[in-house]
């Protein structure tokens, strides 16, 4: 099992190329969640993660022998681009085996950094059984993405910077895919100050930690599909799960919805840019999911590469979650001015259309009635709340199209 002379000892030998990352206090984000919380930027990376900690810790302990030999790895995105940054800049020949679905903007970086992308399989899984394959037949030196470690003491090292930048701890909540970044910060505090409680948060789809903890192994899930792309792990590791038992205390989900209102808060209250990964601890923070309050809260945002169209979606849904993007199908009398007396109490309303579809034929409309999809921006769920209302009030028969 990993210990904390093995992350200290990582932190000593990776310090050169990676720089402890900021810490920001969010007076927003705190009032909201009734917490105070700490955001871990390691999202702020040079390739746009915690990823490079475990990947660079590996590749230094690598004997001349290895190097010579050059690696591979397996990875939905971020641990590729970390082993492609790292082995390029000591001059290693790097293959990386990527599902056939991964990002755009992260298979585009993985290649810029020098690597050989190879795309295969329809998730994490078939592509790390392509990366072993090649492993065995090329003489390539396997990089495990999360239970090797030198990985999870690389990882690890984010819990010393905690210790040390946020005072009073009294929580670190984690994402977590296959549970090398939850193992290693949980060592690395929790044999330092035993008292700070470790929270570890996983997309609603793939549970594969509270699954596992829950049987005292590794439980093997079915494929599904999550925004959180980056711990989206359908079976965590043997060391990563021996270090959850022994430390972790709670382990809570999200869906992908309340994800998508951590993103959207996360850039507009702190002009942040987290994928969905790394917004998982936000999300559960805003949605009361942990048993935390009132606390020093450290939540850590892993990663910020998203790619900008699904980002474009994210922010859409996240903005018809919280009621600020509304569509109503609404039922209007066929003749000239229906519309314009329509028009007229959504502005009083001050709500701003940004999309109307009429239609006379379809949707179950009788005669001499049309009915009109129609989407506007509201201030929030209470000003849609009120717009709604004058509607009924007008006369309108309507339904919320959701």
């Amino acid at each position: 099992m990993v210990s904390l002379a093995d992350i200290q000892a990582a932190r000593a030998r990776i310090c050169e190329a990676i720089r402890p990352t900021p810490v920001l206090y969010s007076e927003a984000l705190s009032r909201e969640s009734g917490n105070r919380l700490y955001l871990k930027l390691e999202n702020l990376n040079v390739t746009g993660s915690y990823k490079e900690r475990g990947a660079l810790n590996r590749i230094l302990t690598l004997t001349g022998e290895e190097r010579a030999r050059g690696v591979i790895t397996a990875s939905a995105g971020n641990h590729a681009q970390a082993v492609a940054y790292h082995a390029a800049q000591r001059g290693l020949r790097a293959q990386i085996c990527m599902p056939e679905f991964t990002p755009l903007v992260k298979v585009t970086a993985t290649r810029s950094f020098g690597a050989e992308v190879i795309l295969h399989g329809a998730n994490y899984d078939e592509a790390l059984a392509e990366a072993r394959r090649r492993c065995r037949a090329e003489g390539l030196v396997f990089l495990h993405a999360f239970d090797d470690p030198a990985v999870i003491a690389g990882q690890g090292t984010i819990g010393l910077e905690l210790l040390e930048q946020v005072p009073g701890l009294d929580a670190v909540v984690v994402p977590v895919g296959g549970g090398g970044l939850i193992g290693g910060i949980a060592c690395a505090i929790k044999e330092t100050r035993s008292e700070v409680r470790i929270v570890g948060i996983q997309p609603r789809a793939l549970p594969s930690m509270e699954a596992a903890l829950l049987q005292r192994k590794p439980v093997r899930l079915a494929s599904a599909a999550t925004i959180a792309d980056g711990i989206a792990v359908r079976q965590v590791g043997e060391q990563t799960l021996e270090l959850a038992l022994k430390y972790v205390e709670e382990i809570v989900t999200v869906d992908d919805e309340e994800i998508a209102r951590a993103i959207l808060r996360l850039l507009e209250k702190q002009k942040m840019l987290a994928e969905g990964a790394g917004a998982v601890g936000v999300a559960a923070l805003l949605h009361g999911k942990t048993t935390l309050l009132g606390k020093n809260v450290a939540v850590v945002i892993s990663g910020g590469n998203i790619d900008v169209t699904l980002l474009a979606h994210i922010i859409e849904r996240g903005l018809v979650k919280d009621g600020r993007l509304v569509r109503l199908r609404i039922t209007l009398p066929d003749h000239p001015g229906g519309l314009e007396r329509l028009t007229g109490v959504i502005a009083r309303e001050r709500s701003n259309i940004v999309q109307v579809i009429h239609d006379r034929a379809y949707f179950g409309v009788h005669l001499g009635e049309a009915k009109i999809d129609v989407t506007m921006e509201t201030r929030g769920a209470d000003h849609a709340e009120e717009l709604m209302r004058r509607l009924r009030s007008e006369g309108y028969a309507f339904e919320r199209v959701l």
